[in-house]
């Protein structure tokens, strides 16, 4: 019964001890499936912020001129500071996988090291219990099997020598050997018992201790190490959530920033960028005035009413009138002089006052290296040994003649800033010489050719509008082959004045059909603008053409409409 006993005792102390190893590798391996999440979590993040950060590099702006012209409207920078914030909010990303890293999945791994170590150390310390407490027990039944024997051993000596000494045929000599081994055996079988009786006292203090101090102990340090492990694992998920949280705040900044880039856009703004990047400078046009065929009075030709002329004239084929100055194709596409003298007078007014800016930053820029260079041959003379102070002369005089350069460059530009200031007319003029532009001023920017006028040193642009295009539709472009322009007037009567004019520019009147006029110049108007930017005016009997019409001030008589210009 003991025996069975014992056995029921250490085969459920065994399953335990099974259970327990089962359940602790099944926590390990927790772990590690834990650290593997929080690890492929990390490479996410990392791919995240990297394909953010890819995001906003691609939709930067690159450094030419179309992205810095777009640079002054505020939506557009409004994007580059959603991109700005958007590349920090990918760092953030970049943080939080830094920090997975560093504080779970790398504590993880040395900590399932430690755990496994322990684990290890605690299934040995049992499996080395058991084995003990099995071994003494085995020695404990040899002492009982021994005492037993030797108890059965005394029994039967004493037995044999009651019967040799009741035996009368027997000699006294045997029976005296017989006394003597019964005696022996008596004493073998007292030294098996208190041989036995000192190792079950020995064995029993072992199992007690066995089975109340080294396995509880035991017990007690395995469920100590899995209580580590689950707190472990709690601190690694809420710093799981942490690392998010610690981060948030940037974010939120982040978000902010965006918000507070959109809510800067400002449309007027914007709009009013446009007008002023595209304004030319040229005045509205006037009204058209009506023209009564009923009267038989002599009527300035238009440019319709002298192709119809000379349609019914029926000229030789060829004699078609040329097309006046702003339907001719500047040839020079993207060739513009220095001076930008083929802009209007306010795109060239903005053109020089930017290169001006841009040649003053230049200068500056040499002026900053010029006083490096001082600074180091200042010290150079201090400590010769630093350096020879007349190695940096060549260099200080290559700069020098290069500032007196680009300050020659800037007196240019500027007398050519002030000469188009001097030129644009003010506003009194303005209202003076345009009778309708008071009332459209809110109204759409008309396109009737004003891009491709001349401006004021004589010059062409070269952009065509769509009204400018439909016109040309309407009456051909001649080419250079046709004749004067002035051929169209051979056969025609002096036209009368209808008025006089100012000149306000200078023009040089290269083109077909036009006359070249001085500043200030006085001439007679024969024929108002019929809405095709020209005026035909005369100095003298036998010398008239026409001018634009916006480089003049025409003072009509009383029954003359205002001269009509246009932006």
């Amino acid at each position: 019964m003991v025996e069975e006993r014992m056995g029921d005792c250490w085969s459920h102390t065994k399953d335990q001890f099974d259970n327990l190893e089962k359940h602790t590798q099944w926590g390990i391996e927790f772990v590690e499936k834990y650290t593997k999440f929080v690890k492929e979590r990390s490479e996410i993040e990392t791919n995240y912020a990297k394909q953010i950060r890819n995001l906003s590099k691609k939709y930067q702006p690159k450094k030419n001129s179309r992205e810095e012209e777009e640079s002054k409207y505020t939506f557009c920078r409004a994007f580059l500071t959603t991109l700005n914030e958007l590349n920090d909010y990918a760092g953030q990303h970049e943080v939080i996988a830094e920090n997975l890293t560093s504080q779970i999945i790398l504590e993880l791994s040395r900590y399932l090291q430690d755990l496994k170590t322990e684990r290890k150390s605690h299934f040995h310390d049992g499996r080395k219990a058991q084995q003990h407490i099995e071994s003494s027990w085995k020695q404990l039944e040899a002492c009982k099997r021994r005492f037993e024997r030797d108890c059965k051993e005394a029994d039967r000596a004493q037995q044999y020598f009651e019967k040799m000494d009741a035996d009368i045929n027997v000699t006294k000599a045997d029976v005296e050997k017989a006394r003597q081994q019964a005696q022996m055996r008596h004493q073998m079988a007292a030294d098996s018992k208190g041989e036995y009786s000192s190792y079950l006292q020995k064995f029993n203090q072992e199992q007690n201790d066995h089975y109340f101090t080294i396995i509880p102990t035991i017990f007690q340090k395995l469920q100590d190490m899995e209580e580590r492990r689950i707190e472990r694992i709690g601190l690694c998920m809420k710093t799981f959530a942490d690392v998010d949280r610690q981060v948030l705040p940037i974010v939120g900044k982040c978000l902010d920033g965006m918000t507070k880039a959109a809510e800067s856009i400002e449309p007027k703004t914007d709009s009013k960028q446009v007008v002023e990047s595209y304004k030319s400078g040229f005045e509205p046009p006037g009204d058209v005035e009506f023209e009564d065929y009923g009267q038989a009075m002599k009527r300035a030709a238009s440019e319709t009413s002298l192709s119809n002329t000379r349609e019914g004239k029926e000229k030789p084929p060829g004699k078609t009138k040329p097309k006046l100055w702003p339907f001719i194709k500047n040839k020079n596409k993207g060739s513009g002089p220095e001076d930008f003298s083929h802009l209007p007078p306010e795109q060239r007014r903005k053109k020089l006052q930017g290169k001006i800016d841009e040649l003053n930053k230049d200068i500056q820029k040499e002026m900053d290296q010029r006083d490096a260079l001082t600074k180091m041959k200042d010290v150079y003379v201090k400590n010769p040994q630093m350096g020879d102070p007349a190695s940096v002369d060549p260099r200080l005089s290559e700069i020098a003649q290069t500032i007196e350069k680009l300050q020659s460059e800037v007196q240019k530009f500027e007398g050519w800033l002030a000469e188009v200031e001097e030129r644009m007319p003010s506003k009194s003029d303005t209202h003076r010489r345009s009778g309708i532009y008071e009332t459209q001023n809110n109204t759409t920017v008309s396109n009737n050719c004003a891009q491709d006028r001349e401006s004021p040193d004589g010059s062409y642009t070269e952009e065509q509008t769509s009204e400018t295009q439909v016109k040309a539709n309407t009456h051909p472009i001649p080419t250079t082959t046709t004749p004067e322009f002035d051929d169209e007037f051979d056969d025609e009567e002096t036209l009368p004045t209808i008025g006089t004019c100012k000149a306000l520019y200078p023009f040089e009147g290269h083109n077909e059909g036009t006359i070249s006029v001085a500043e200030g110049e006085l001439l007679y108007v024969i024929e108002e603008d019929k809405g095709d930017g020209w005026t035909r005016v005369r100095r003298n009997e036998d010398e008239e053409g026409y001018v634009p019409t916006s480089y003049v001030e025409v003072f009509l008589e009383t029954n003359a409409k205002g001269a009509m210009t246009y932006i």
